[in-house]
């Protein structure tokens, strides 16, 4: 039987005369864990023979001995010598990237033993501006998780001129949003890194708004680790990054005053390499932290979340408990609520899990937030009352018109030859791409591409009837066997409407699908058609979140059956038009290469041969 979460987040001012009357004995607690194996990340040990007493949301005392707090209206849990550890934080997360709305992602979450993060609405802030981190925002506060959010530092990710996004965000919207609580942390990423060593007016003034609100602003830094440059971007304040895929990355970051993030996503998977700063490096890991960044709903279903992350971080060879380290105290201290989260301490909220077996296997059996047991054994055992997202969030997508053949083919510049032209070529398991240089076939002014060349073409329209541009480029490694395509509206960080595929007339198919049903990703092949629609934003579903784990699932299988084995191929599809990550990437306005120099379009075609 589930019960209803009561919302009850009470700051430790407001609270703190109950919890010293809690741990004094004199008012007895709400709850009690009796007979843990406390993992204490302060200090890095495990304490056998525990008890923890609660006082609401918050924990009164931690001991050997509570039955001075106790009476017979304490509801006591008898953990009956389990691990007992501070709910896990992601540092650094897009719940859009899940495809679930804030209350699906808390249901998938919670009972894997994630009880707070750190949230980047800037998916959902480049289509709707504030008003979608608003509803963001007010959607997670009525769960358990402690959930804070960020501020969409770059919406456009860089300069107008490289890609049209849906929405502006700028000194003043982010002083204004900081403005709306507590709860409000910093900065998202500020992935324009080089219009903040560069001196852009624009960036330096939201850092200097984030600063000012004495709040925290995260880093998305591409350069290499050994750039010049990197320590002008720290010296702007920007004090986390998690482009993070070396050692070398996490050793200088750390050197520099930065918190390291280390991430394991569904798509990219670096905490292996990057986690060597200390295993082989011995670098301290107080200032590293473990993240998601962009974890799938069928990676959460099928693996899990930060319980996955941090078995990860233990199998690479990292102690459990400083495994634990890295995705709580390391955490919190880094935002600065480490006296309301990422420990098991009194006066911090009660947000605690229970671990059963091998504390490396990261076995959550129980989940307690804010006071309240609201999982057990992976199921939720709470509810709470529901969230009306506004109706302007469902009618996002604007093309203006249907797609046709004709808008896939690629007009060369001569009749008939050769050319030379810049191929995106996608790596598995990365963010990055590499620039390759290909030799396509052209025929009556068009490029006719060889199936058994492993291209396809990549068209990317603007979608929030702004100016109705697209532009074309050519993809490799994707491995289509069979004339197919796909089309998503799931396209960081502007979400224009993609197309991949090696078939114009199924493109425009698949394009055409994809904006009729308000967003969403579908795959088209002559036999068949796989449609995940996310019609919020075109870029969330409203559907439980098993559903939309088996949805995302089907896209992934279909993918498969058209020959393209790409481990998690849709979410890396997903970050082709993402213009700040190198090498190269496709906007609505063209090709871009982002280099050492600087991010700029580039022309498609190379040389004549």
């Amino acid at each position: 039987m589930t019960q209803l979460f009561q919302s009850n987040r009470s700051t430790l001012a407001d609270c703190m005369p109950e919890l010293v009357a809690t741990a004094r004995g004199d008012l007895k607690a709400t709850l009690a864990v009796v007979n843990v194996k406390l993992v204490n990340v302060v200090s890095g040990e495990i304490l056998p023979g525990m008890s923890i007493a609660i006082q609401g949301s918050r924990i009164a005392y931690v001991g050997k001995d509570i039955s001075h707090a106790l009476d017979e209206n304490t509801i006591v849990i008898d953990a009956k010598g389990k691990y007992a550890a501070p709910g896990l934080l992601d540092g650094h997360c897009h719940i859009e990237s899940t495809q679930l709305t804030v209350t699906e992602f808390a249901k998938a979450v919670l009972p894997l033993g994630t009880t707070g993060g750190f949230f980047d609405a800037h998916e959902i802030s480049n289509v709707m501006g504030l008003k979608g981190l608003r509803f963001m925002l007010e959607e997670a506060r009525t769960t358990p998780l402690a959930a804070y959010m960020q501020v969409a530092s770059c919406v456009p990710s860089t300069h107008p001129g490289l890609e049209t996004t849906g929405a502006f965000i700028g000194p003043e919207e982010v002083a204004e949003a900081l403005s709306w609580g507590p709860d409000m942390i910093g900065l998202g990423e500020v992935m324009n890194f080089p219009g903040v060593v560069y001196g852009d007016d624009k960036m330096i003034r939201e850092i200097q708004a984030t600063l000012r609100a004495g709040k925290y602003a995260d880093g998305h830094f591409t350069w290499k680790s050994d750039d010049w440059r990197l320590p002008v971007y720290a010296a702007s304040g920007v004090s986390g990054d998690h482009e993070c895929v070396t050692k070398e990355d996490v050793i200088e970051r750390i050197r520099l005053g930065m918190y390291a993030k280390m991430r394991q996503g569904s798509a990219w998977h670096d905490v292996a390499e990057t986690i060597k700063a200390h295993t082989e490096s011995g670098i301290d890991t107080r200032r590293m932290m473990l993240v998601t960044d962009d974890r799938s709903s069928e990676s959460l279903l099928r693996e899990g979340h930060m319980n996955f992350v941090v078995r990860h971080a233990i199998a690479q060879g990292v102690k459990p408990v400083t495994a634990f380290q890295m995705a709580t105290i390391n955490t919190a201290e880094r935002f600065g609520v480490a006296r309301d989260i990422g420990s098991i301490t009194p006066g911090s909220c009660a947000d605690i899990i229970l671990l059963d077996g091998n504390l490396a296997d990261v076995d959550v059996v129980l989940t307690i937030a804010s006071g309240q047991v609201v999982a057990e054994n992976g199921v939720m055992t709470t509810t709470w009352e529901g969230y009306n997202i506004p109706k302007e969030a469902f009618e996002t997508v604007h093309i203006g018109r249907q797609l046709v053949e004709l808008d896939f083919q690629i007009v060369a510049p001569i009749a008939d030859g050769g050319l030379i032209v810049k191929a995106i070529e996608v790596v598995e398991n990365h963010v990055d791409t590499r620039e390759r240089k290909v030799r396509v076939k052209v025929e009556n002014h068009h490029v006719n591409l060889d199936s058994t060349d492993d291209l396809c073409k990549m068209g990317v329209f603007e979608r929030h009837g702004l100016n109705g541009g697209h532009a074309l480029g050519i993809l490799k490694g994707l491995g289509l066997n069979i004339p197919a395509a796909i089309a998503m509206t799931v396209a960081h960080d502007s979400h224009n409407l993609t197309v991949i595929g090696n078939d114009d007339l199924l493109m425009a198919k698949a394009g055409n699908l994809a904006a009729d049903m308000q967003g969403g990703v579908v795959m088209v092949t002559e036999d068949e058609i796989t449609s995940f629609p996310l019609p919020i934003g075109g870029l969330m579903s409203p559907e439980p979140f098993e559903t939309v784990a088996l949805q995302s699932e089907a896209i992934s299988h279909a993918l498969i059956r058209a020959g393209c084995t790409l481990n998690n191929a849709f979410m890396t599809l997903s970050l082709l038009a993402l213009v700040v990550i190198p090498e190269i990437r496709m906007s609505d306005k063209g090709l871009v290469r982002i280099s050492a120099d600087g991010i700029d379009i580039v022309p498609l075609f190379d040389a004549v041969v």
